[in-house]
């Protein structure tokens, strides 16, 4: 992405994309009936900078699970966006922190609109097949047709609107405690303290990109980011038959610390339509 800062009403606050370090997902261009048709289903990885107004230096990172034909195009539901700051939270680097996600997500938005535009810009000039064979007296040799029907009709491209064909929406719960934001932390993500919450064996080493489980396997998925004591960010996967295979939802967490409790915030975007009660159930559990 294009490096374009935004600037905060505070003399010296800023915020920018630094860079995009991580895409994964599904992206196909494909021709039907002689129409090139765009197919995509991505996640992306995204860190931002910026400086606060005492100069200090700010960095964080953005996950947008779902980056989709559905989304960009079909304008179904709006990107989701799960934020992360890894400076120290000091009131300077929070005031950035509340810049970068008010004024950043309009401008991942621009460019990923201009996504379907672009794929077809680079790559369709190499699938473009002529819609009028009989224009020319002379017949095509007869290795151009295997091009063309491969192109034509790929049979991934036909069938991946069925595969990603997933509805969903966010589940939200909150809560009070009487205890401090830090053991609450620890509580969430200490291999050896979650069963004390579960009552059941957890595998946990709280830390970005390891894999972790709760519930003796029910739920599964990995750390994304941490920033102890205020936020946990993870994807998140329930071992049910009412859970659609393959399918990852991701779970924030957020603590905030008050004089005398701690509330907790926990966000799960991308939980399938139809179990969204259940889910919210489950959450409460925790």
């Amino acid at each position: 992405m294009e490096r374009r800062a935004r600037v905060g009403e505070t003399e010296g606050e800023a915020v920018w994309i630094a860079n995009v370090f991580d895409v994964d997902g599904d992206i196909e261009l494909g021709q039907r009936k002689s129409k090139l048709i765009t197919i995509f289903d991505c996640r992306f990885a995204i860190n931002w900078e910026g400086t606060a107004s005492d100069g200090s230096e700010v960095k964080g990172r953005i996950d947008i699970p779902e980056v989709s034909h559905e989304n960009t195009v079909d304008e179904q539901e709006p990107y989701g966006y799960m934020w992360g700051m890894t400076t120290l939270a000091t009131p300077e680097a929070t005031a950035v922190y509340n810049l970068a996600k008010s004024r950043l997500p309009a401008l991942m938005d621009a460019v990923f609109r201009k996504f379907p535009a672009t794929m077809l810009e680079v790559h369709g000039r190499d699938l473009t097949v002529s819609t009028d064979p009989s224009r020319s007296g002379t017949p095509a040799p007869s290795a151009a047709p295997s091009p063309a029907a491969t192109a034509a009709a790929p049979p991934k491209p036909v069938k991946k609107p069925d595969v990603k064909a997933v509805n969903t929406t966010t589940v939200t719960v909150e809560g009070n405690f009487a205890a401090s934001a830090d053991d609450l932390f620890g509580l969430l993500t200490d291999e050896k303290r979650i069963p004390m919450w579960t009552r059941a064996p957890a595998q946990s080493a709280a830390k970005a990109d390891t894999d972790y489980s709760l519930f003796g396997g029910g739920v599964k998925g990995t750390y994304i980011a941490l920033t102890r004591p205020t936020e946990i960010i993870q994807s998140w996967a329930l071992s049910s038959p009412t859970w659609p295979s393959d399918h990852t939802a991701q779970l924030t967490t957020t603590l905030v610390q008050g004089s005398d409790s701690t509330k907790v915030t926990f966000t799960l975007a991308g939980v399938p339509l139809g179990i969204q009660d259940e889910i919210q159930r489950n959450l409460e559990g925790y």
